[in-house]
C-alpha cells in the first residue's frame, strides 16, 4: 500500500510542476489555451500519462503537436526540479470529460427551455 501512496504523491508533484513549467517557461500560445486534468503514473514510475483538456478554439492536432514538440524540454526542467532517481516518460493525452460536460450542460439547458416553453403553452 505505501508504494501506492509514493505513486500518488509523486504525481502530484509531477502535475503540479508540469502545470508550473508550462505557465512559466512555454511561450507557444497552443499550449497556452491547456488545462492539465490529471495525472496516471506507472507502479514503477517510469511513466506518466498527463491529461489535458482545452478551453480555447485551438485544434486539437496542432495542441497535440506542440505538446509533443515540448516533452523533452518539459522532461529536462521537471528533472532540475524533482529529484527522482528515474524521471518518467511524459506522455500527453486528450482528456474529453470537460468537453463532454459542457455538451451535456448545453443539452440539458435546450431540454429544461423546450419544457418552459412547452409549460407556458399549456
Amino acid at each position: 500500500m505505501l508504494a501506492g501512496k509514493r505513486s500518488v504523491r509523486v504525481g502530484d508533484l509531477i502535475l503540479r510542476e508540469i502545470a508550473s513549467i508550462l505557465l512559466e517557461k512555454i511561450n507557444d500560445p497552443r499550449i497556452k489555451s491547456i488545462s492539465l486534468t490529471g495525472i496516471s503514473l506507472s507502479r514503477d514510475l517510469k511513466m506518466a500519462k498527463i491529461y489535458y483538456s482545452v478551453g480555447g478554439e485551438m485544434s486539437l492536432n496542432k495542441i497535440r503537436t506542440a505538446l509533443e514538440k515540448a516533452t523533452g524540454f518539459i522532461k529536462r526542467e521537471l528533472g532540475k526540479r524533482i529529484s527522482l532517481k528515474y524521471m518518467p516518460e511524459i506522455k500527453f493525452y486528450y482528456d474529453s470529460s470537460v468537453s463532454t460536460g459542457i455538451y451535456m450542460d448545453k443539452l440539458f439547458d435546450t431540454l429544461h427551455l423546450r419544457d418552459d416553453i412547452e409549460d407556458d403553452t399549456k
